[in-house]
């Protein structure tokens, strides 16, 4: 028997209890984690850990009441102490009219397989190896004083859903990752930067060196950084911030947020809500996908979505209980804890490459921002207003030329996402990726 069916057993059985116990319906989840982490700073070791854990969720239903409770003892009288206390709950919280399980042809019938686990777990060795390349090479890069140190780390999560209307599948992911951070100069001109990499298969991280090597060349290049004028300029997101424009449009479609009438984009379904020609999409089944999984979290069947498609936004991602608020159906974008209800979310979202390479986007700017780095949560959802603060460099003439820092740029994402001119350097680095993005028109706040 594996790992998995024992979970689907333990649940089938706690399941089963709640429905004894007077449970209209159930479902309940098994969440089964082991890590391994290795950190060093300036050559030396500073932790070395081994974690394991688990966390079993039982959501019960009565009528249109509902309640979920939690534990990490699976031991037969915590289980059924766990149902007494659901239930208990049911019994006095406020009715939930949205609340309650899929229909039965709702539910994932096959789980395709999809290629996300590395069943080899590293040795300790091969962690340390890691971590020691990536900040040897980060600390070689001239003009790098300091470490903020490195870490190399691997994880496995078995996740195992059942629900009292038949459905009982499971699955494991793995993941691999390596990053450090590094400081460059003296005193108080002082800068830092940093890289990783992560990936499903250790074969297929890239290698430590190169990522330690990214980092201390990314920290050196802000030396000297000046503050700027305050101007309406174009501006570049690099790809490691350009995924943001992708979770802030996530979020304005999310479907609790259109049920609340809380979105910029509430009125905007299949209309043009970016530029013609981009495509956003949403692919839970990529293979070796940093979050793919082969069905939802509320056992529904998933599938790729383009939820922009040539500029035009054709849904919102939905769970069931906010697809009902809506009177749709549930585009399978469930994500589940062991201690809160499901709630929509996406999963592989990235956004289809253009035609023109970076050095093309901006080779016409005569004067521009190039963003590497954005901080704070300046943006309102309701209107869609934008201000974060951002560093990068100056483009001028089509370069990179002077490092910026303490600088905000602002506009409003309706506006935005209608100018957005994507380059043709997609890499899927995070769970959500956009290739080298240009946005006319924006505002740059400095001096």
């Amino acid at each position: 028997m594996t790992a998995t069916d024992d979970s689907l057993s333990l649940l089938s059985d706690l399941v089963a209890k709640a429905k004894k116990a007077g449970a209209d319906a159930a479902d309940a989840v098994h969440f089964c984690s082991t890590g391994l982490s290795h950190a060093q700073r300036l050559g030396a070791p500073e932790r070395l850990e081994r974690e394991e854990s688990q966390d079993v969720g039982l959501r019960v239903m009565l009528g249109k009441r509902q309640a979920i409770v939690s534990s990490t003892d699976t031991a037969p009288d915590s289980l059924d102490e766990l149902v007494e206390r659901a239930l208990a709950m049911a019994k006095v919280v406020p009715e939930d009219p949205y609340c309650g399980l899929a229909e039965a042809g709702e539910l994932a019938t096959t789980v395709p397989d999809l290629d996300i686990l590395d069943a080899e777990e590293p040795a300790p060795e091969v962690l340390i190896e890691r971590a020691r390349a990536c900040e040897e090479a980060a600390r070689a890069v001239t003009g790098i004083t300091n470490s903020e140190g490195a870490e190399a780390s691997w994880s496995r999560i078995d996740i195992a859903l059942v629900t009292s209307n038949g459905f009982a599948r499971g699955y494991a992911r793995s993941g691999h990752s390596v990053g450090v951070s590094v400081i460059a100069g003296e005193g108080l001109g002082m800068e830092s930067d940093y890289d990783f990499a992560s990936a499903v298969y250790g074969g297929e991280l890239d290698d430590p060196a190169a990522v330690g090597r990214r980092a201390g060349e990314r920290a050196v290049k802000r030396l000297n950084a000046k503050k700027p004028p305050t101007r309406r300029l174009p501006i570049i997101y690099d790809p490691r911030v350009s995924n943001s424009m992708l979770r802030h449009l996530a979020g304005a479609v999310s479907g609790p947020a259109i049920a609340r009438g809380t979105s910029f984009l509430k009125d905007r379904l299949d209309s043009q809500v970016f530029a013609e020609g981009i495509t956003i999409v949403d692919d839970p089944h990529r293979p070796h996908g940093l979050a793919s999984k082969p069905f939802d979290g509320e056992g529904l069947a998933n599938r790729r979505l383009n939820l922009i498609d040539g500029g035009r936004l054709t849904t919102w991602i939905m769970d069931l209980s906010s697809a009902r608020q809506l009177g749709l159906k549930s585009t399978g974008h469930a994500a589940r804890g062991a201690s809160s209800p499901p709630s929509p979310s996406t999963s592989n979202l990235y956004m289809e490459p253009g035609s023109l390479s970076p050095a093309e986007l901006m080779a016409d700017i005569e004067d521009g921002f190039y963003v590497t780095g954005l901080m704070g949560m300046g943006i309102n959802g309701v209107t869609g207003d934008y201000s974060r603060g951002a560093s990068g460099f100056r483009i001028e003439k089509g370069e990179l030329t002077t490092p910026i820092s303490e600088a905000t740029v602002a506009g409003n994402l309706k506006d935005m996402f209608l100018n957005i001119t994507p380059a043709d350097d997609l890499v899927f680095k995070y769970s959500a990726n956009a290739p080298t993005l240009r946005i006319d028109g924006m505002m740059l706040a400095g001096n």
